[in-house]
């Protein structure tokens, strides 16, 4: 909160927690200090309950890599889910991105992050051996490469391509929809289907 004004300390404590979180500034997080203090005694417990059992009831999936509840998500477990296809992702958060365009209906797998030399991120760094894993124990015939259309998405992408080619699998790219330097993870429903219903090949 601003320097000059002086809130309690609790609301000021409050309020610097809330402003780690992305796209959260100084003054949203002063509003969102403020609402909580509308809120009943019971809420409030409910709330810090949640936040205090949040890391210990979320896992991550030990085969994608996704958020998971158990040793592998929902998504893993369903038998309905075509195993033979994978869509590879920066990010945990950019499967549910996808998932709500309903246009996917194969796998995922999260990398863990992106190829950016400049911030000392390499390939050794994201989980392309589990990948590579996957792809001998499962027989999958095509993966989709949906990494960002910026700089490091580009050459993530380029060293999947690189890294995991044989004659046996099908890469694809994502294509139209996700515009060039943009992020699925802010794209929309529409937007991601039209991405993914577009891929094109990978080479």
């Amino acid at each position: 909160m601003s320097a000059h004004t002086e809130y309690p300390e609790a609301l000021n404590l409050l309020a610097r927690a809330f402003t780690r979180l992305p796209g959260i500034g100084e003054r949203t997080a002063e509003r969102l200090v403020f609402s909580l203090l509308d809120w009943t005694e019971e809420d409030l417990r409910q709330f810090g309950e949640h936040l205090s059992e949040l890391k210990k009831n979320v896992h991550i999936c030990e085969n994608c890599g996704n958020w998971a509840d158990s040793r592998q998500c929902a998504i893993c477990r369903d038998s309905a889910r075509d195993c033979k296809v994978i869509c590879v992702v920066e990010t945990a958060a950019q499967i549910m991105v996808i998932e709500r365009s309903r246009c996917f209906h194969g796998h995922y797998h999260v990398l863990g992050g992106r190829v950016s030399p400049l911030d000392g991120v390499g390939p050794e760094d994201l989980n392309i051996e589990g990948l590579r894993q996957r792809l001998k124990e499962n027989q999958v015939e095509e993966l989709i490469l949906a990494t960002g259309a910026d700089v490091e998405g580009e050459a993530t992408a380029a060293c999947l391509k690189d890294t995991l080619r044989n004659d046996g699998l099908r890469m694809t790219r994502i294509a139209f929809g996700v515009p060039v330097g943009g992020d699925i993870s802010y794209a929309d429903a529409a937007t991601v289907a039209m991405a993914i219903n577009s891929r094109h090949s990978a080479d």
